[in-house]
């Protein structure tokens, strides 16, 4: 039973790192791309067509380079799972 609860925190501190993760995302990227197409000193309250399409442009490379991160980790992860029972597999054979 001890085991239960403590997968079950450990996905729920997944869970909640993630979301962390998500957000500081999110303000990187609006940070970032407000700087990039919005200039300081606006004339009017609406976007304007370019900042608009410099916006969409911005956040389209941030979601896409998040995603080529995240898939790239998750490999790297798998990589380092089958290196680790690799080495347990030798290490119990040298035990027996």
């Amino acid at each position: 039973m001890a085991s239960m609860i403590n997968q079950d925190e450990a996905m729920q501190l997944a869970a909640e790192l993630e979301v962390e993760m998500m957000a500081d995302m999110y303000n990187r990227m609006t940070s970032a791309c407000q700087k990039k197409c919005i200039p300081p000193k606006y004339k009017e309250p609406d976007l304007s067509k370019g900042e608009s399409v410099c916006l969409d442009r911005c956040v389209a490379k941030y979601l896409e380079i998040h995603d080529r991160l995240g898939k790239k980790l998750t490999e790297m992860s798998m990589q380092d799972q089958e290196v680790m029972k690799k080495m347990q597999q030798q290490q119990q054979q040298l035990n027996k």
